[in-house]
């Protein structure tokens, strides 16, 4: 005979133990081993039931009912890949005050006007909060319904009296259910207001907007399940010193994920910023060194960026190196080139590095840019503004190149850029970056011959004779 036993399961990753502990063997994560319940040692059967609908041939499946529905927000709709899809779940996420609610009340009221009926659910503010919210934002409409409700039961009887054709739930940590143990937020009651609101999703065809909040790393708060469920996971970032927001997809089942939608975040609400190069880049009354212009990849947009740097002498024993918007540990290389590779001396200066805006520059493409940032502000020589640098550099001073060459070259040339440094092995494996119009492109093999090429000269205080 089968012997009962009980079995412990991580929420987590789903890893079994025969007896509970405390901390998942498998993810290591504290808290999310529960019981499993009575079972049995020995393997079961499952008996083969009635087919909810009958298999058919991929060709008569009707997809007219699946089309995405725009939501009003261009930008929103670039990430999703087109818009809302009818049964669609779509968890964002973001720190606390980035903008979440702010941003999906403009979805909702946009939706709205549209004549569609839809449902805002708050489990964080009053009704009359939102409606203040709204007034500033210009976000009122008879077709936008409100409520505020903590109850899984109560939010379900919202949706059978509105019969709405778009739902957002803020937030689904406030929400709890009166059949499942546990407070609102643990594991548990997660687990279960996500399922119960993705099954009504499904089963009525409503577009259903879940918003999480994250946990200090920045990871989505509650089980890991909850993004496996959803469709789509949308990340609202932004710093709090800048308006900047920009909505990323993480995960998504009907469109790409290496988009992003910007939002310029203001007291009168939230506004798509189809062309957010400008933030970036800063405007000079008069040339100034220590400046270099370059195109990131965010997603498949490609925007400018300014990276500033300040080269100052010191008399500590330990020059200060700071950076902001940079990678540490790639600036900390760049220099270790210039000074070994071009014979830059650094050692008795500290050196500063940022970006304009805020922007966070983590791909390699920007390392050119920055190493003659500071080249520039070592030698006191001013870099054209009508120039971009694009190439990865590498330990040995090469110049290497970069994805999406020619995507980038066009944008800066869109914007009245007329000079470009990029690597030569880019250009050549990319023949029509070399025919952007009204852009001057010269390919160069290493960090040398692109300081060469600027103009950025040795000088007795700057560079170290290495003929000796």
């Amino acid at each position: 005979m089968a012997r009962s036993t009980t079995t412990y399961r991580c929420t987590e990753c789903g890893w079994t133990s025969t007896k509970w502990v405390g901390r998942c063997g498998e993810c290591q994560t504290w808290g999310t081993v529960d019981e499993r319940g009575g079972g049995t040692a020995a393997p079961g059967r499952t008996a083969a039931t009635a087919v909810t609908h009958a298999a058919r041939p991929i060709g008569q499946i009707d997809v007219e009912t699946s089309r995405s529905r725009p939501s009003g927000i261009a930008e929103l709709d670039r990430v999703l890949g087109g818009g809302f899809v009818p049964g669609a779940v779509v968890l964002l996420a973001g720190e606390p005050g980035v903008g979440k609610s702010t941003l999906l009340l403009e979805v909702a009221a946009r939706w709205a006007r549209g004549l569609a009926t839809t449902l805002y659910v708050s489990g964080e503010e009053s009704t009359a909060q939102i409606r203040l919210r709204a007034d500033r934002t210009h976000a009122i409409h008879d077709s936008l319904y409100l409520a505020a409700e903590t109850d899984l039961g109560a939010v379900l009887a919202h949706i059978d009296e509105v019969k709405p054709s778009l739902l957002v739930v803020d937030s689904v940590q406030t929400i709890g259910s009166s059949g499942v143990d546990g407070v609102p937020g643990g594991v548990t009651q997660v687990r279960e207001v996500a399922s119960t609101l993705i099954q009504v999703a499904k089963t009525r065809n409503i577009p259903t907007v879940l918003v999480g909040h994250v946990t200090k790393d920045g990871s989505i708060a509650g089980p890991r399940v909850l993004e496996h469920l959803v469709d789509v996971v949308l990340q609202f970032e932004g710093d709090r010193n800048t308006r900047l927001r920009l909505v990323r997809a993480v995960k998504n089942r009907f469109g790409p994920v290496d988009e992003i939608g910007c939002f310029d975040l203001s007291e009168e609400g939230i506004v798509e910023v189809p062309d957010p190069t400008g933030l970036f880049v800063s405007r000079h009354h008069q040339p100034v060194s220590g400046t270099c212009i370059t195109v990131t990849m965010e997603g498949r947009r490609p925007l400018l960026a300014e990276v500033q740097a300040l080269v100052s002498p010191t008399e500590l024993p330990q020059p200060r190196r700071a950076t902001s918007g940079l990678d540490s540990s790639r600036m900390a290389m760049i220099l270790a080139v210039l000074s070994r590779r071009c014979g830059l001396v650094l050692g008795r200066s500290d050196v500063y590095a940022a970006t304009v805006g805020g922007a966070r520059l983590s791909e390699p493409s920007a390392d050119l840019a920055t190493a003659v940032a500071v080249a520039s502000a070592a030698t006191d020589t001013i870099v054209p503004s009508d120039l971009v640098a694009l190439g990865e550099v590498g330990l040995a001073g090469e110049v290497r190149r970069v994805t999406h060459l020619g995507h980038r070259l066009r944008e800066a040339a869109r914007l009245g850029f007329r000079r470009a440094i990029v690597p030569r092995d880019g250009a050549d494996a990319t023949p029509d970056a070399r025919k952007v119009p009204g852009l001057t492109v010269v390919a160069v093999d290493d960090l040398v011959g692109a300081l060469r090429e600027l103009g950025i000269g040795a000088g007795p205080n700057h560079y170290t004779d290495r003929s000796h």
